[in-house]
């Protein structure tokens, strides 16, 4: 009797507990949607607001950059408070759509979110080593081992690990975009060429004897290229990091932004590393050219080797634009700045 007593009392508890429960999800949920409206239309005005900005002419110049600047740090400051959450969820990527179905994967608390922004540089910072130790290991065998032909196999093994970093890239920034984060489109889209690349060189037949070391001749400078670029993505991550903290703290950068790769920050960076990224870009296209010189030749005349060209050669040229549109965009911001001062010291 006791037990069918006890039995009674914790079902009377558990019925309880759901009505509370939902009593509770009821009342959240009007309140998310109050604030999801609120937050909305906040968003809504500060871009009608910034649209007015740039075209009124007939503000002050100096007024008017005064509150761009008020409008951008209330912008950043909505987009990494807590109420970011609250705002419009972007549109998420057909690349995510298809590998996870129609799943909202903005996450709704802003801890959540800065940890999927650590989660992705330290991926890039393992990558980076890996990019450069991977083809390093294989040109020192291939020189000291094989006698200076590569087998299929460990090159296979390298452009499956191709694949799998660059899909785990790409699947990484998506969800950062739709969490709030700043990635420029061509960065995606670049990475979708560098794993159409990848998967159509796993089914490139590696030539061997004879004349191995001219057949494989686009396959020993794509190496020397993965190694120029893991060295890049070092100093990249290194440096530009430190300038993006620096830009949070001043109210310039949201705390869900994250460096790139054709970006350089400060002066003394711009002049360590935009030599090496022209240089990187210039070595990417002359290695697609070179592959398909050999498809074209007949030297190497395989479908995979033709599309591996082009694809470098796209990627190359996309690379360059960006890193001009960054120095020319940096440069006007300087302009911008050095007008205000003068401005400031004639008053």
């Amino acid at each position: 009797m006791e037990v069918e007593e006890e039995v009674k009392r914790v079902v009377d508890e558990v019925k309880e507990l759901h009505d509370s429960a939902s009593s509770f999800i009821s009342s959240s949920s009007q309140q998310e949607t109050t604030l999801r409206q609120k937050a909305s239309a906040v968003d809504a005005s500060l871009r009608r607001l910034h649209s007015t900005l740039l075209s009124d002419k007939r503000l002050d110049p100096k007024l008017a950059e005064k509150l761009e600047e008020d409008l951008h740090r209330a912008r950043c400051m909505l987009s990494d408070g807590d109420t970011s959450s609250f705002l419009p969820s972007k549109r998420q990527g057909r690349f995510v759509r298809m590998f996870l179905g129609p799943v909202n994967v903005k996450a709704s608390r802003k801890e959540i979110q800065l940890k999927v922004k650590e989660e992705y540089n330290s991926y890039r910072d393992k990558t980076a080593l890996l990019f450069l130790f991977f083809p390093a290991t294989l040109l020192i065998l291939r020189s000291y081992f094989w006698n200076g032909c590569l087998p299929a196999f460990p090159v296979q093994l390298y452009e499956a690990w191709l694949l799998f970093l660059y899909t785990g890239l790409v699947m990484r920034e998506n969800v950062l975009r739709a969490n709030g984060s700043d990635i420029r489109p061509w960065w995606l889209y670049h990475h979708y060429c560098a794993m159409a690349m990848a998967l159509v060189s796993l089914t490139w037949e590696i030539k061997g004897q004879p004349n191995c070391v001219q057949k494989q001749r686009g396959v020993h400078l794509f190496l020397q290229w993965a190694m120029m670029q893991g060295v890049a993505m070092l100093l990249q991550n290194r440096y530009q990091r430190q300038r993006l903290y620096t830009r949070i703290a001043l109210g310039k950068a949201k705390r869900m932004d994250v460096v790139w790769g054709e970006t350089a920050g400060v002066d003394g960076q711009l002049w360590l590393l935009c030599p090496i990224l022209f240089i990187l870009q210039g070595f990417e296209a002359y290695v697609g050219l070179q592959l398909l010189r050999a498809a074209l030749t007949g030297v190497v005349a395989e479908w995979q080797v033709m599309v591996c060209g082009i694809l470098l050669v796209v990627m190359a040229v996309g690379n360059f634009k960006n890193t001009v549109e960054t120095l020319m965009a940096k440069s006007r911001f300087k302009a911008k700045m050095k007008r205000s001062k003068s401005r400031a010291e004639l008053n």
